[in-house]
């Protein structure tokens, strides 16, 4: 996605600082970074590499080879030189949108969206009219909760979009949040009107009725996706997600390992199984579901939270502060982190850490809720925009 346009953007500034290189070093210059860009469009990414680095070696400020060796990083996904490499290229070329879009894409694909937004702000500020860098951000403000930004970043875009099924569901959320009730039920009647009756768009039609707290629409819907589709992604989790909030916890854990059965890598399944689990206090299963959904998403907060309180209550003080560290990393926002961190310093004896922390909750209770607090209270949230694809 952003990979043309940084390669595009590579042959420019190539031709630019090749075009009056006569020597044979120079010639061998331009042989290795177009041996690159070859191997870059065969999929060759090791000699791709190879490649740019002895550019490199030779021309370290060539900016071209810095934003391809990049991008070859970003496909390979080893983010962190690859950010490195494409931050080096915006020192050098700073305001180029090509460099700007592949670093907002390196964080995006980190699931990194607070970073990733200053980026495609910058690609907008310089191309008002890239739908894509407008898609991206409008996408980042969404998973960011920033709803009001979200639904102004997507509403643009709907004439060359109102088609596409995911576009549409992004657009209703966002717009429900924001209090946009009129877009909200333009982006629904446009769904059903291109969905054909189809399983994913009742899948997608009971997401929604979920966020807006619509439990008996969204199960109606969810049913019909499951009669035509029950192998359908993502189609457990949510009916189980249903029969959480109505506490009937027996068939929400087996809805949420049909869907573990069916996708086994998807953290927040892991993280609803432990919920339920710990609710039902079948302790180790719910410690062991908690634990694979951290291993999969470092950054869950409320499975730190979940092994926290069962440290707690094995009286492992230490690995409860550990794990709500962990939780606080997540979710700097959380009150509930530093409150439970205060009762843990408490039963330690550390009065006087425990006291900073409870004067922490007031202040972030009066500033603003955060992802865990939503979570813990029962807030729908959509793996799949909380988590989305890579």
């Amino acid at each position: 996605m952003g990979a043309s346009l940084s390669v595009r953007f590579a042959i420019l500034v190539a031709a630019i600082n090749l075009a009056a290189q006569t020597s044979p070093q120079e010639a061998q210059l331009r042989q290795e970074f177009e041996s690159g860009e070859r191997a870059m469009r065969q999929g060759d990414l090791a000699t791709a590499e190879k490649a740019f680095h002895q550019v490199l070696l030779r021309a370290p400020a060539d900016v071209g080879a810095l934003v391809n060796l990049g991008v070859v990083y970003m496909r390979e996904e080893k983010w962190k030189p690859a950010l490195a490499e494409l931050e080096a290229a915006r020192k050098l070329a700073p305001g180029i949108p090509g460099i700007e879009l592949n670093i907002g894409l390196a964080y995006y694909r980190q699931r990194a969206y607070a970073q990733a937004i200053p980026a495609f702000e910058a690609v907008l500020k310089a191309q008002p009219d890239s739908g894509q860098a407008r898609h991206l951000l409008g996408l980042c403000y969404l998973f960011e909760l920033r709803y009001a930004d979200a639904t102004r970043m997507l509403e643009p875009l709907w004439d060359q979009s109102n088609s596409d099924i995911a576009y549409l569901y992004a657009l209703s959320v966002s717009a429900a949040s924001a209090g946009r009730a009129d877009l909200d039920r333009r982006a629904l009647t446009r769904l059903l009107e291109i969905g054909n009756n189809s399983p994913a768009v009742h899948l997608l039609l009971g997401k929604a009725y979920l966020a807006h707290d619509e439990d008996d629409q969204a199960l109606e819907e969810l049913q019909k996706a499951a009669a035509a589709d029950p192998k359908l992604p993502m189609l457990h989790y949510h009916l189980g997600v249903i029969y959480s909030r109505r506490h009937e916890l027996a068939k929400a854990e087996l809805e949420f390992r049909q869907d573990i059965a069916l996708e086994p890598d998807v953290s927040y399944t892991y993280d609803q199984l432990g919920a339920v689990c710990a609710s039902q206090d079948e302790i180790s299963e719910a410690k062991k579901a908690f634990e694979k959904a951290v291993q999969l998403n470092p950054k869950l907060a409320r499975s730190w939270y979940g092994l926290a309180k069962i440290a707690n209550q094995e009286k492992n003080y230490a690995g409860a502060l550990k794990d709500l560290q962990a939780a606080g990393e997540a979710d700097p926002k959380s009150p509930s982190v530093h409150y439970f961190r205060a009762r843990v310093l408490t039963e330690m004896g550390r009065k006087a850490e425990a006291l900073v922390e409870l004067q922490a909750t007031v202040k972030l209770h009066q500033e603003t809720d955060s992802k865990l607090e939503q979570e813990i209270s029962g807030k729908y949230r959509d793996p799949q925009i909380a988590e989305p694809q890579k």
